[in-house]
């Protein structure tokens, strides 16, 4: 499944998907990769500054992520340019899901303004049996 969210001209969307091959449920490390594609579809070049992640795993408490850019990058996206990227987190659980904001700024006013990540669900395969 594709979420997706836009936010002042800036359209986020997220696909996840459990890598089986690199997890080990037995001792509760479930690997989710995810794919992100950030569509500039506003008027002005837009520049990705920073990122804040928001995790939550049914089996341990809340934890955030943030940093500057993603994957060592902050990316300037024209107009009716994109950006892709792919990262992965780990959950000790069979659930969990994540969500956030990346901090853009426009390249012609300066401006700086949050762009939402839309919440995006993490199941286990086997979870869903």
């Amino acid at each position: 499944m594709i979420y997706t969210a836009i936010t002042q001209g800036v359209k986020v969307s997220v696909e996840a998907n459990y890598e089986i091959h690199l997890s080990d449920p037995d001792r509760l490390n479930n690997i989710f990769s995810y794919h992100v594609l950030i569509e500039n579809v506003g008027s002005a070049p837009v520049k990705l500054i920073r990122r804040h992640w928001i995790i939550v795993d049914c089996l341990h408490a809340q934890r955030e992520v943030e940093g500057d850019g993603v994957i060592g990058e902050q990316p300037l996206i024209d107009p009716e340019q994109y950006h892709e990227y792919e990262s992965w987190c780990s959950l000790h659980g069979e659930v969990g899901k994540m969500w956030g904001t990346y901090l853009f700024q426009n390249c012609l006013t300066g401006q700086e303004f949050l762009v939402d990540i839309p919440v995006f669900h993490l199941v286990t395969p086997y979870k869903l049996n």
